[in-house]
């Protein structure tokens, strides 16, 4: 009962220093003029969002490391090898997200860093992770849980967790485009992995990876009450890069890499369709969908965006449940 009762504490202040930091910082970001510009595909459906300031990821990103060091000066928390890579991961691709997201407002339009000069610093910093997580002494497997298989597969494995870090950081880039649907979708999957970690006594540090999923959860939904329809402030690649690598750390951590892709579906399912548009396009030079991601189809759609947020939003809870009866319980 100890760390539930940890894990709600510090949910509860991750919630509360989040909603606080929200108050202070969105009236800045507004005074800078950090605000958001439009793609042009989407002026017609989201003329009203123009000039919405991003970078909104400081919200629950500074929070988040704020309580960690706070738990830990009270002596509530060790601080692990493993939450040391996550925090690693969690600050390295902030950096990377707040780099894109100024040099947005600066330029005032949707570029940013170049993709290529962004997947290289999403590569070097995952190769990093690599180093830290081989370092720890842990050994090139793939776990499947369910079946209490481990299967060695060597170098492979190196490039396995490269790609396990930039897909999931890109992925919850990709999801982050309508208001609150990266963010509900990561309370969802961080909590499944808060739960994961929980039933890790095997891995060194479990109980602090565990609270620092609650905190982050917690800083999240205190951020989601600026960032839910209609939105005051957007994430940005700062928040959306550094949450979907921290998911992918955790998911590695945790050695269940491949419950990442039941629990992140939602995520999955946003990258393959831009994956398919842009491939068939190449070949054909026609669409599959009206607009890609995937949400943007159900808007081109008409559907109204609350509603397409539930419904993801739905499909993304019953992911993590099927995940959680295999991966756990199971």
């Amino acid at each position: 009962m100890l760390i539930l009762t940890k894990s709600i504490f510090s949910m509860m202040i991750g919630f509360l220093l989040s909603v606080c930091f929200g108050v202070i910082l969105i009236p800045i970001l507004k005074r800078f003029k950090a605000g958001q510009s439009l793609s042009i595909y989407l002026r017609s459906v989201h003329s009203g969002k123009s000039g919405t300031p991003t970078m909104g990821g400081f919200i629950f990103l500074i929070p988040t490391v704020l309580t960690i060091v706070l738990l830990y000066f009270l002596h509530k928390i060790e601080f692990s090898y493993s939450l040391l890579i996550v925090l690693f991961t969690l600050i390295g691709y902030a950096f990377i997200g707040f780099v894109d997201d100024y040099l947005i407002v600066i330029k005032h339009n949707n570029k940013g860093l170049s993709e290529k000069a962004k997947m290289f610093l999403q590569l070097m910093i995952a190769i990093i992770f690599f180093y830290l997580f081989m370092k720890g002494g842990n050994e090139p497997l793939l776990w499947i849980h369910t079946f209490h298989l481990k299967i060695h597969i060597g170098w492979f494995y190196g490039l396995f967790i490269l790609f396990v870090l930039v897909a999931s950081s890109n992925a919850v880039n990709l999801t982050d485009g309508l208001d609150g649907l990266a963010g509900g979708l990561s309370v969802i999957a961080f909590l499944a992995f808060g739960l994961i970690a929980w039933n890790t006594g095997w891995l060194e540090g479990y109980e602090s990876l565990a609270i620092f999923c609650f905190v982050l959860v917690g800083s999240i939904l205190g951020f989601l009450i600026f960032n839910v329809s209609p939105a005051k402030v957007f994430m940005g690649d700062t928040g959306s890069l550094s949450l979907g690598a921290t998911l992918g750390a955790m998911a590695i951590l945790t050695r269940h890499e491949l419950l990442l892709v039941i629990i992140g579906i939602v995520f999955v399912l946003e990258t393959v369709s831009c994956l398919i548009q842009r491939g068939y396009y190449k070949f054909t030079h026609k669409r599959i969908f009206p607009m890609t991601p995937i949400h943007h189809t159900f808007e081109k759609l008409g559907w109204n965006e609350r509603d397409i947020v539930k419904l993801f939003w739905i499909v993304g809870l019953l992911g993590a449940m099927v995940a959680l009866a295999f991966g756990v319980w199971l």
